[in-house]
């Protein structure tokens, strides 16, 4: 007993959950417990039956028999529990900020007929739900009700209870009012997706537009719900971009962000499509970003699911034919001894022998359809992804050119793709210097250029990277990047590569460089090139 405290400590009590698993030289926990009851006293018994404690109740012994019984595996190798952090910490930076939900609630709560009035600093009274909302709620909701008023709700968790103010409900994906809001207001304007949208981008300097589509992706299971469709598991959004050469590619999370729409004076949609540089844009294209979505980024979400998914079904499979199993030869063996008593005229007055068989079919039957159940869970497909919408991406080069307005030089704030390679470079190289593992995603547009990984601790910063000659006047950001640094504040930097007049170049790191997140509408923000350089420091 000291030998499985002991091991309970080391294990945090998972020991228990294993002890009827463990074998001494063949034998039960109580078969050797009523030997050492009976010849325990005996030097040569003690010295057998210690040995037999010592191998039974070894630590990692223990250990795989918890591993091969638990559901959810809560022991992982340095490795796995290195690549989980990294995929947390990516998690965070690209979180949905409350901003986000803040600004898309009150917009789409005032188009549907509702009142929400600003009380206190990002805290508001709604005096009235309308009654679409209300009653779509009905059809919706699974939780609590839509009210026809709150005193107070707020968007930001530190702000659900300050001292001497109202509590407030905390609206956030999964609150009532807020589902009911995003479905209506999706089911009115649904097919706007579908007639699409042009979009400019200020930081391509270029004349060759892009279209953006988007996807929707869901895997299901065999599993029937009660309206008789199939069980879906997991959904995922898809973004897939394709050039004038008819490549595609896919692109990570709300590239949208960063584009903004056509201002006034601007060509319109008519005109630019006309352009020998949206000619190859033709009903084609989207059945390419379609061919691209399932053979390249359907296999990849299908994979990531089922791995998952299908290893913690084989647990639970056999820890549910090894519990009822039991079950159910206990109680076979229990008709069969009742029946017994009773052919011998000594009946069990609280349990007859057809109890306990009809509970002993009774198990069996519930193991039957739960493995069955367990082997619809197992059978996963994936469905076709739904083309939602698409957009059509003009550069600002593009624009440019038609209304014929002069671009800003090379050596102004905007990055060429030259400056801007060269730059990375650079970066990457003091990275390495500073014992850091540095990988280029500028590419994958995820809102930073560099990931770079702390070979100690397998922490990753995030490097944003502008290389400016050293007269420029500004920085500009885009959305996505300032939001990425308002998300990871302690891990995003902002690395400003300076290049001086005699091609030599000086690198400034700034921590922390924005404070505050943009407006709904904005799509970037110029920054003091002078005022970014004097709070920074040297890399580090």
């Amino acid at each position: 007993m000291e030998k499985i405290e002991q091991a309970r400590t080391a294990l945090g009590g998972e020991v228990f959950d294993v002890l009827g698993k463990l074998q001494f030289e063949g034998r039960s926990l109580r078969d050797l417990l009523i030997e050492a009851i009976r010849y325990g006293e005996k030097p040569e018994v003690r010295a057998r039956l210690t040995k037999a404690i010592a191998h039974a109740v070894d630590r990692e012994h223990i250990q795989d028999l918890v591993e091969q019984s638990a559901l959810a595996n809560d022991t992982m190798d340095a490795s796995r529990v290195a690549r989980v952090r990294e995929e947390m910490e990516r998690a965070e930076a690209r979180r949905l900020q409350p901003h986000y939900v803040e600004s898309f609630f009150l917009e789409a709560f005032q188009r549907l007929g509702g009142t929400a009035r600003q009380r206190e600093p990002r805290r508001y009274e709604v005096s009235h739900v309308p009654a679409p909302v209300r009653n779509r709620d009905r059809f919706i909701g699974i939780g609590d009700p839509v009210l026809a008023r709150y005193e107070r709700i707020t968007f930001e968790k530190d702000l659900i209870a300050p001292p001497g103010e109202p509590f407030a409900a905390f609206v956030c994906p999964g609150h009532p009012l807020l589902d009911a809001t995003l479905d209506l207001t999706l089911e009115r304007h649904r097919d706007l997706l579908r007639r699409g949208a042009v979009l400019v981008d200020e930081a391509d300097l270029g004349a060759q537009s892009r279209v953006l589509f988007y996807l929707e992706h869901a895997i299901q299971d065999a599993s029937l719900l009660r309206s008789g469709e199939r069980r879906t598991i997991s959904k995922q959004m898809l973004y897939v971009e394709i050039d004038a050469d008819g490549k595609a590619r896919h692109l990570q999370y709300a590239p949208y962000l960063d584009y903004r729409p056509l201002n006034a004076g601007e060509p319109s949609p008519e005109v630019l499509l006309q352009r020998p540089e949206c000619a190859w844009i033709t009903s084609d294209i989207e059945r390419k970003a379609f061919a691209h979505a399932i053979s390249n980024v359907v296999p990849g979400h299908l994979a990531e699911v089922s791995t998952r998914r299908l290893k913690w079904i084989e647990k639970t499979r056999a820890a549910v034919k090894e519990r009822l199993t039991k079950e159910i030869t206990y109680w076979d063996h229990r008709a069969a001894q009742l029946r017994d008593q009773e052919r011998v005229g000594k009946p069990n007055a609280r349990l007859n022998s057809q109890e306990a068989r009809r509970r002993a079919d009774d198990l069996q039957t519930r193991l039957e359809k739960r493995l069955s159940e367990l082997d619809k869970e197992a059978q996963l497909s994936a469905l076709p992804p739904v083309v939602l919408g698409g957009f059509l991406v003009v550069p600002i080069g593009l624009i440019a050119a038609i209304s014929g307005q002069r671009l800003p030089r090379a050596s102004s704030p905007i990055d060429t793709q030259a400056s801007a390679a060269r730059a990375r470079a650079i970066v990457m190289e003091i990275e390495r210097k500073l014992g850091f593992e540095p990988v280029d995603r500028e590419l994958e547009k995820l809102g930073y250029d560099i990931e770079s990984r702390d070979a100690a601790t397998g922490r990753l910063r995030l490097l944003e990277v502008k290389g400016r000659v050293t007269d420029a006047q500004t920085v500009t950001v885009t959305k996505n990047e300032i939001m990425y640094s308002l998300n990871k504040p302690d891990d995003f930097i902002l690395a400003m590569v300076e290049f001086l007049d005699n091609e030599s170049h000086q690198v400034h790191y700034l921590r922390q460089p924005f404070r505050r997140e943009p407006d709904f509408g904005v799509t970037s923000v110029n920054y003091d090139f002078a005022e970014l350089r004097a709070r920074a420091e040297a890399p580090r």
